[in-house]
C-alpha cells in the first residue's frame, strides 16, 4: 500500500488540471463526452488528463519511445499514443506494467487510482454501487415488519428474466429501486402475517440480482454483501430453493476470487437444501468448476456426469431467468470447468460443451437466454481450442466478443480474455507470428 502523501503528490506533480467538459448521456446509461467533431469518447476527467500527461512526461524523462513502452506493456504504439492523448483510459493492470517499465515507484499507479475514482464518480457507478449495498447491510442485522407486497411480486420476476439480456448497470439501478420499495413497505409495516415469508423471499431475490450485477461490474466485495443479505432473507423465508440458489451464488463469488476452499464449502452446504427445480444441477456444475480448478479431472467429470443424470428428472424452477439453470447453461458450465484441464479428452469435451451452449442459446426464449453467458461461452470455446492447438478456430470463436459494446463487456469477459492472451505465451506458440499477433489483439482488448 503506497503512503497517502505519495498519492497526493501524484495529483500535484506539476501537471495543471484540465477544465471539465460537458457530459452527455449515451443509450447505455453511461456518461460520455461530446467531442468537437460530433463523435463521442469515454468519460474524461481532470485526473485522467493529468494521468495522460504524466505518462508522456515520464516516458520523455526515461528516453523511452512509444514503441518501446508498448512492447514492455504488451500493447501497440498507437494504443500508447491514445493514452497520452487522453483518448483512451487503460486498465489498472496496464498502469502497473507501465509503473515497472518507467520505474516510477508507484507514481503511475497512484495517478491511475485518482483518475479512476473521478471517472467512477462522473459515471455514477461508484455512488450507485455504494448506495445499493446499504440496505443489504441492514438486512443482515435486522428483521422486517409486515406490509402488503402483492403488486411487487411480478416486478421481481420480470427483473430476474430481464437480467439475462440486459447490461449490468441498468439492472443494478432497477434492483436498487425495487429493493428500496420493498424495504419501504417493510418499514411501514401492515403486511398480513401470511405474506411475511413472501416479503423475505422477494427481498432475498432482489438482493441476489444486485449481487450478480455488482459481480458483473467487477466488485466482488459488494456482491458478497448483497448475497449475504440474500442468505439472511432465505433463512427467514425458510425457502430451500432460494437457500440452494444463494449458496451457489456465494460459491460463484468465491470462484471469481479463486477461493476454491470457500467455493467448495458453499456448494456442499447448498446441496443440503437443493432438490427443488434445477438447484442440484447448478450446484453440481459449480462443484465441477471447483474440482477442475483444483486439478482433479476425475472428480470434475464425475460431477458433470451426475448433473447430466439429474437433468432427466429435474423439475421446473419456480422462477426462471437469473434464478433458473437451463440446458444451455449446464453445457456452459461443462465448458468452463474442463477447459483448464491437461487431458485431451477433457479439452475436447469442453470444446463440445461450449459449442452446444452457444448453439442452444441462439434458439432459447428470453427467460432462458443469457447474453453475457453466451458471450463467455465463446471465450471458453476459444480457450479450449487454444489448448488443443487450434489457434485459427480460437480466434474465430472469440473475435465477435472483442467487438461487443462497452456496456456488454462484463468483468468475467475481461478476465477470461486476459487468460487467453496468457495462454499464447506458452512454448507451443513462442515462435508463431500468428500467435504474437493474436496475443497483441487480445491484450489490447483487455487494456
Amino acid at each position: 500500500m503506497l503512503p497517502a502523501l505519495l498519492c497526493l503528490h501524484v495529483t500535484t506533480i506539476g501537471l495543471e488540471a484540465a477544465p471539465r467538459k460537458r457530459i452527455g448521456v449515451s443509450n447505455a446509461g453511461r456518461g460520455e463526452l461530446e467531442t468537437p467533431d460530433g463523435g463521442r469518447s469515454t468519460v474524461e476527467t481532470a485526473a485522467q488528463t493529468r494521468f495522460a500527461k504524466l505518462i508522456t512526461e515520464l516516458r520523455g524523462q526515461r528516453a523511452m519511445s512509444l514503441a518501446a513502452l508498448g512492447a514492455a506493456t504488451y500493447v501497440s504504439r498507437g494504443w500508447i499514443n491514445n493514452v497520452e492523448a487522453g483518448r483512451r483510459w487503460p486498465a489498472r493492470s496496464w498502469a502497473e506494467q507501465a509503473d515497472v517499465a518507467l520505474n516510477s515507484d508507484g507514481v503511475i499507479i497512484c495517478a491511475w487510482d485518482a483518475g479512476q475514482e473521478e471517472r467512477e464518480h462522473s459515471e455514477g457507478t461508484r455512488s450507485l454501487l455504494v448506495a445499493s449495498v446499504k440496505d443489504s447491510q441492514k438486512l443482515i442485522v435486522s428483521n422486517v415488519h409486515e406490509r402488503d407486497l402483492d403488486s411487487l411480486q411480478d416486478v421481481v420476476e420480470q427483473l430476474a428474466v430481464a437480467y439475462l439480456a440486459s447490461p449490468a448497470r441498468p439492472m443494478l439501478t432497477q434492483g436498487v429501486e425495487l429493493h428500496q420499495e420493498l424495504m419501504s413497505r417493510a418499514k411501514i409495516g401492515a403486511i398480513r402475517p401470511r405474506e411475511l415469508a413472501d416479503l423475505y423471499l422477494a427481498l432475498g431475490r432482489v438482493s441476489g440480482i444486485m449481487a450478480y450485477a455488482a459481480l458483473d461490474l467487477g466488485r466482488p466485495d459488494i456482491a458478497r454483501q448483497h448475497i449475504d443479505a440474500a442468505w439472511h432473507m432465505a433463512e427467514m423465508a425458510e425457502v430451500d430453493e432460494l437457500k440452494a440458489w444463494v449458496r451457489g451464488t456465494q460459491s460463484l463469488v468465491a470462484r471469481f476470487d479463486q477461493n476454491w476452499v470457500d467455493a467448495t464449502f458453499y456448494i456442499e452446504d447448498g446441496l443440503r437444501h437443493s432438490g427443488a427445480g434445477t438447484s442440484t444441477l447448478r450446484l453440481l456444475s459449480g462443484a465441477a468448476q471447483c474440482a477442475a480448478n483444483l486439478g482433479d479431472t476425475e472428480r470434475a467429470i464425475e460431477y458433470l456426469d451426475r448433473a447430466e443424470r439429474e437433468r432427466e428428472t429435474a423439475a421446473q424452477d419456480s422462477l426462471e431467468g437469473l434464478f433458473g439453470f437451463s440446458r444451455a447453461k449446464q453445457w456452459y458450465y461443462g465448458g468452463s470447468s474442463l477447459m483448464w484441464l491437461p487431458e485431451r479428452h477433457a479439452l475436447e469435451r469442453a470444446e463440445k460443451n461450449a459449442e452446444l451452449a452457444i448453439a442452444t442459446w441462439e434458439h432459447e426464449p428470453p427467460a432462458q437466454r443469457s447474453l453475457d453467458d453466451e458471450a463467455l461461452a465463446h471465450v471458453y470455446l476459444a480457450t479450449a481450442r487454444i489448448r488443443l492447438h487450434d489457434l485459427d478456430g480460437a480466434m474465430e470463436a472469440v473475435r465477435p466478443i472483442l467487438q461487443l459494446p462497452p456496456e456488454r463487456q462484463i468483468s468475467w469477459i475481461s478476465k477470461r480474455v486476459a487468460n487467453l492472451a496468457d495462454l499464447l505465451d506458452s512454448k507451443t506458440y513462442s515462435k508463431s507470428p500468428q500467435a504474437a499477433e493474436a496475443r497483441e489483439e487480445l491484450r489490447a482488448y483487455g487494456a
